[in-house]
């Protein structure tokens, strides 16, 4: 069978949180996200024709097999608050998205974020994540313990990206097949390591937009933020502006 390319770079939309976010001076307060805000990125970019796809529905598109106004739609970390305040709003526009969860710290919190300063926020439990994948988003890994992978050794970079999935499947009952790095640490060979833990893709926190032919193991992701409004938004979307910036 022919496949086709898009002619356009696919974006990638990193999400944390989707909550009020706390308060000034606070520690990475730009990576919660407002679930107004939140609306209102999802809302036009339904506007403009544009469908927001999880990693799972966004392959046939980062293939080339189909086109279309697509954008893939990721949340690192597993966030209560994001099944609360973000499910709802994407259930209402058709849109599916990926979850990248902490396995280790399923129904726990963001304890690796403790000694930063970042206030304690609730992660997703068994019965959360089992409801994600029933509404039709997928459910992602973000290795055991939100592991920096360049600290770690052959060994325990293979149990972080292989048992997480394992971990991660016995919990949701779905194939789990997309995975992120954490904190976007990583070594070259640990993307080998991820293909063969059966994963068939990985984002990372490189920013940009997935061009045709970009390695499935190394994808780049748009960084969205609390303070980002209309006019940035469409900057990050639709121009090379974001593929210059924070490489």
């Amino acid at each position: 069978m022919t496949t086709t390319r898009n002619s356009r770079p696919i974006p990638i939309l990193m999400y944390h949180q989707c909550a009020t976010p706390p308060a000034k001076g606070t520690p990475f307060r730009s990576l919660t996200v407002d679930p107004a805000v939140f609306a209102r990125h999802m809302r036009w970019l339904k506007a403009m024709g544009y469908r927001g796809l999880s990693m799972r529905d966004l392959q046939p598109y980062l293939r080339g097999e189909k086109q279309g106004k697509v954008f893939g739609l990721t949340f690192d970390d597993g966030f209560v608050n994001v099944a609360e305040n973000a499910v709802p709003i994407m259930a209402d526009l058709g849109f599916t998205a990926t979850n990248y969860f902490v396995a280790a710290q399923v129904g726990g919190t963001n304890a690796w974020d403790a000694e930063k300063g970042v206030p304690t926020a609730q992660l997703m439990d068994g019965a959360q994540i089992r409801a994600w994948a029933k509404a039709g988003h997928e459910v992602g890994s973000h290795t055991i313990a939100h592991a920096n992978l360049k600290e770690c050794s052959a060994d325990q970079a293979r149990e972080q990206i292989g048992g997480s999935r394992k971990m991660l499947q016995d919990v949701s009952g779905e194939s789990v097949d997309a995975f992120c790095y954490p904190y976007g640490y990583y070594l070259p060979e640990q993307c080998a390591l991820v293909a063969e833990s059966g994963y068939t893709n990985a984002t990372t926190t490189r920013r940009g937009r997935v061009q045709p032919g970009q390695d499935m193991m190394e994808l780049s992701r748009v960084h969205v933020l609390r303070s980002t409004h209309f006019a940035s938004m469409m900057i990050k979307l639709f121009t090379p502006r974001e593929e210059l910036r924070g490489r």
